[in-house]
């Protein structure tokens, strides 16, 4: 057992409210009984995290952000063993409370006070975090660059754990963004026959193809419908299951209109607070349609981390741009850049 105690400084990434943030330098964190010191080695960018520096999600002030980790164990807390220092891991964010009803019930996901690393308490855009022992997966031989794609994987996992597609389903995801890219070969692995990927950026398209998408459809999310006619050649009665994976109350009413007879919507995308959707409960009814909703994820890191080691997941071109803490302001900027996919940070 190291101990991990220390008085020094780091340099880490704050949001302090009202969408604005800054490079500070912080004390070091401390390790407490239970818990492991961590050398950040690498962080995914995430859409998340933009809601988070404007006040939303779970977002407390001030806030180191951060949730897609991968690091190094340097220590740990009083009383505490774990992996071996050294030891290259990926980490669960989530925390639960353990003893409310949803978590009682097996439903960790709903705990009342759910919370996570980098959302509503000191993340990863730093040189060192503190993580709970039992929040920590070895990642092997796996290189980092692919396991910081873990966490997304794990909500992908849940997202299509929710939607519980029958064998042989043929499936319309809406977003190749990182999740959305993931979730087409989740939902191939966990049984549909096809699956068609729409998006509004080409270069995008192409790593869906690459990755194992059946159809592409490149469509404009400010015009949503001209889609519809390119969508209904391929699936004329509509999609077993359709995956709205952009946030977009547009794009929802679409996926509505997309989805066959008794099959499931999946609102995976994180929607402004505030947006409403236009959806006709007729439709909902007299066509037994389905809709879910997928909430961040809960004990599926294993099983995330497993799906990128195996290679049941595939991750080349994924990550488009690395950047560092001095550049961490070029991460926020991409996320609204259409050539981007993943940004992932580095505090080195």
């Amino acid at each position: 057992m190291t101990d991990a105690s220390t008085g020094a400084a780091m340099r880490a990434v704050v949001f302090t409210g009202g969408g604005d943030w800054g490079l500070e330098t912080v004390p070091q964190p401390v390790a407490r009984h239970g818990e492991a010191l961590l050398r950040v080695l690498r962080v995914g960018v995430c859409g998340t995290d933009e809601h988070l520096l404007h006040g939303g999600f779970i977002a407390r002030f001030p806030l180191v952000p951060g949730h897609e980790i991968v690091a190094e164990v340097v220590g740990y807390g009083p009383g505490t063993t774990g992996p071996d220092v050294g030891t290259r891991v990926v980490v669960d964010p989530t925390i639960f409370c353990g003893n409310c009803s949803a978590c009682k019930r097996g439903r960790p996901g709903y705990c009342t006070d759910f919370g996570s690393l980098g959302c509503d308490r000191a993340g990863g855009f730093a040189e060192y975090l503190t993580a709970g022992v039992e929040k920590l997966f070895p990642i092997g031989d796996l290189a980092p660059e692919v396991a910081v794609l873990t966490e997304p994987t794990a909500c992908a996992m849940h997202g299509v754990d929710v939607l519980a597609l029958e064998p042989a389903a043929d499936v319309l995801v809406f977003g190749a963004g990182p999740t959305g890219l993931i979730l087409a070969q989740l939902l191939r692995v966990a049984g549909a026959a096809r699956v068609t990927v729409a998006a509004p950026t080409a270069s995008k398209l192409e790593v869906a193809r690459a990755h194992g998408a059946a159809h592409t459809v490149l469509m404009d999310r400010a015009n949503a419908g001209a889609a519809e006619a390119q969508l209904r050649e391929i699936a004329p009665e509509g999609f077993d299951a359709v995956v709205e994976a952009t946030g977009s109350v547009s794009v929802l009413e679409l996926a509505v209109r997309m989805t066959r007879t008794g099959g499931t919507v999946l609102v995976y995308g994180l929607a402004q607070e505030a947006a409403i959707a236009a959806i006709r409960p007729y439709e909902i009814f007299s066509r037994e349609l389905t809709i879910r909703g997928s909430f961040a994820q809960a004990n599926c890191i294993g099983r995330a981390l497993f799906a990128l080691q195996s290679g049941s997941v595939r991750t080349e071109g994924l990550v488009t741009a690395e950047v560092g803490l001095d550049d961490f302001g070029a991460a926020l900027e991409n996320l609204h850049d259409s050539a981007q996919i993943k940004s992932v940070f580095t505090p080195a």
